[in-house]
C-alpha cells in the first residue's frame, strides 16, 4: 500500500502540468476554501462560483507558486480573499443569508422555540461579523470556521503571530461590545412593548 503524496510532492507534479495531481490538491482544499468564501459572502451560489474561480486561477498560475515558508493553503486563501474582496466591491448591496441556507445544525430533541431563538442569535452574529472590517472578518472565519492556529492565520494574512493575537483580541472585544449593545436595544424594545 502506498502512502499518499505530500502537498509538496503533489504541488511539484501539478506545477509540471499533471492535472491528476492538481485534482488531488483540489480534493484536499475545496471544502475549506468553499466554507471560507461562503462565510464571507453568505450565498451558496456565489460561494460555488468563487470557489471554482479560485481553483481555476490556482491551476492557471500553479507554476508561479513558490514555497517561501507559506503553505499552499495560504496561497489559496489569498486568492480567495482577493476574489471575495472584488466580489464585495462589485456588489453594491450586502448579501444576506436566508435562514434556511444556514449551516447551523441542531438536535431533533430541541424544542422549536429554542431552535428559533438560536437561529436568530446566529443570524445576528453573522450580521455583526459581516459588518466588521475585512481583515477582522477573515480572522474570525479562519479562527472559528477553519480552526486554524494564530501562526497559520498569520501566514495566510501576511502578519506576525503577535499581530494576529492582537487583532484577535481587539476583534473579540468589538464583537462583545456590539452584542451587548444589541442586547440592550432588544431589552429596551421589549420594555416599551
Amino acid at each position: 500500500m502506498t502512502s499518499p503524496l505530500s502537498d509538496e510532492d503533489v504541488l511539484n507534479l501539478a506545477a509540471e502540468g499533471d492535472r491528476e495531481a492538481f485534482g488531488q490538491l483540489y480534493d484536499r482544499y475545496v471544502e475549506r476554501i468553499y466554507n471560507y468564501i461562503y462565510y464571507r459572502t453568505g450565498n451558496h451560489h456565489d460561494a460555488e462560483d468563487l470557489t471554482a474561480r479560485v481553483f481555476s486561477r490556482a491551476m492557471k498560475h500553479i507554476t508561479n507558486y513558490q514555497d517561501r515558508g507559506v503553505p499552499f493553503s495560504a496561497w489559496l486563501y489569498r486568492i480567495a480573499h482577493n476574489l471575495v474582496a472584488n466580489w464585495h466591491r462589485d456588489n453594491s448591496r450586502r448579501q444576506e443569508m436566508p435562514l434556511e441556507d444556514g449551516y447551523w445544525v441542531t438536535g431533533d430533541t430541541e424544542l422549536p422555540e429554542a431552535q428559533l431563538m438560536r437561529t436568530e442569535e446566529q443570524r445576528l452574529l453573522l450580521e455583526i461579523i459581516r459588518e466588521l472590517p475585512e481583515d477582522r472578518q477573515q480572522l474570525v472565519i479562519l479562527k472559528f470556521v477553519e480552526h486554524l492556529s494564530n501562526a497559520e492565520i498569520g501566514k495566510i494574512m501576511g502578519r506576525t503571530e503577535g499581530a494576529i493575537k492582537s487583532l484577535y483580541h481587539r476583534t473579540l472585544l468589538a464583537l462583545r461590545d456590539e452584542l451587548e449593545a444589541l442586547e440592550r436595544n432588544r431589552k429596551r424594545g421589549n420594555g416599551h412593548g
